[in-house]
């Protein structure tokens, strides 16, 4: 069965939002460990808001390997943005229609946690689910997680769109590996605990 695997980039406070606090840590270490795991998986689960921004800078990335923001451009190895333009993509959305789709995405339809067990179960590699707060959400609550990658920077904005909701049901987490990278950020990695 496919795995699902969720990354983040998130503060010390659980903000995950407009992520352009990372631009001061960013390090050559840090992407290559993300295109690592990007390597190690062969599709991308997305949300719509990250799913339209990806979409939107993406292709222009693969242009010339270069992450193009308002703080700091940086480069990125050969192959990254041909993967993620490549991988096959899996949008959940309540206002997108199909033919709106683009980037080698398809909508997910139906009912989204019977549509995600059916696309676990397919044949292929693991899956990547990237930003899409709403649907972590989802996912988490419906146990279709099967890990949780996290970067945690060493940075508290105080106010944002947290990771994780008020008023979730509370979930039990292993951790199963730690790395702190020279930038000071921190990646922790957690599997859901059998209780």
């Amino acid at each position: 069965m496919r795995k699902i695997i969720v990354s983040e980039f998130i503060t010390l406070d659980g903000v995950m939002e407009e992520p352009e606090w990372t631009i001061p840590f960013h390090s050559g270490e840090q992407i290559q460990r993300k295109f690592e795991e990007l390597k190690a998986c062969d599709a991308l689960l997305l949300g719509r808001v990250t799913y339209e921004g990806f979409a939107a800078a993406w292709p222009e990335t693969a242009k010339t390997n270069t992450v193009v923001n308002d703080i700091q451009d940086f480069s990125i190895p050969d192959g990254f943005a041909e993967r993620m333009n490549s991988y096959p993509k899996y949008v959940a959305s309540r206002t997108l229609r199909p033919e709106e789709m683009k980037w080698n995405a398809s909508l997910i339809q139906g009912g989204l946690v019977e549509e995600i067990t059916k696309l676990r179960q397919q044949p292929g590699g693991d899956i990547l689910a990237l930003g899409s707060r709403e649907l972590i959400n989802t996912l988490m609550q419906h146990n279709l997680i099967d890990e949780y990658r996290f970067m945690v920077f060493p940075v508290m904005l105080g106010s944002g769109k947290r990771l994780f909701k008020d008023g979730n049901e509370p979930k039990t987490l292993k951790l199963v590996h730690t790395k702190v990278l020279q930038s000071g950020v921190v990646e922790l990695t957690y599997h859901p605990a059998e209780i």
